[in-house]
């Protein structure tokens, strides 16, 4: 039997780090059949899991180019690998990425996104240290009307899922507070 020719061809896999989100790019010379791509993270570069799917175009003579971003990381050494479907079933997987998240050096409150929203959106907090976080909304009055959290958080990166279903449409500030830092931000809820 002579050699089978890979069905998908990968000429570059990367991962980089941006605000704390990881940024996986990767691009095809050729496909065929091919189904998509699962990504898998791992911490040990033993136990990978899957963490999203992308895609594939198929059959393709073209140079195509895919990302995906990980912004469920909080910070530390974190291994990448694609898994490569076939519409019959087969796979293979690519070589392994890895990539260093660093601690958050300061306090912040990043501007949510969406923005503006409806009902949901992401707010994001980068935490240099373990300590008590508080994040509360308030509205234009400086009434407080929620509190999104209020817990021990360690050090990392967090992406923290708001829906803001029971709220009127409008302006809010967002304030979080963590020992000795405090930073606000304004979002808008549009119904």
């Amino acid at each position: 039997p002579g050699l089978s020719t890979l069905p998908v061809e990968l000429i570059s896999f990367t991962a980089k780090v941006n605000n704390g989100v990881v940024d996986l790019n990767w691009t095809t010379s050729t496909e065929t059949n091919n189904l998509g791509f699962e990504v898998q993270r791992s911490t040990d570069n033993i136990e990978f899991t899957m963490i999203g799917n992308v895609d594939g175009v198929g059959n393709s003579t073209q140079t195509k180019n895919y990302s995906f971003q990980d912004s469920s990381v909080s910070y530390g050494l974190y291994y990448y690998r694609l898994r490569q479907n076939d519409t019959d079933g087969s796979f293979s997987y690519s070589k392994v990425v890895e990539v260093n998240v660093p601690n958050p050096a300061e306090f912040i409150l990043n501007q949510n996104y969406p923005n503006p929203f409806n009902p949901e959106t992401i707010i994001r907090l980068s935490l240099p240290n373990n300590g008590y976080v508080k994040i509360v909304l308030y509205d234009m009055l400086g009434r407080e009307v929620k509190i999104i959290r209020n817990e021990y958080l360690t050090a990392g990166n967090y992406n923290i899922s708001f829906n803001g279903n029971e709220f009127p449409s409008g302006t809010y500030i967002c304030k979080a507070v963590s020992e000795g830092h405090s930073s606000a931000i304004k979002i808008v809820l549009l119904k």
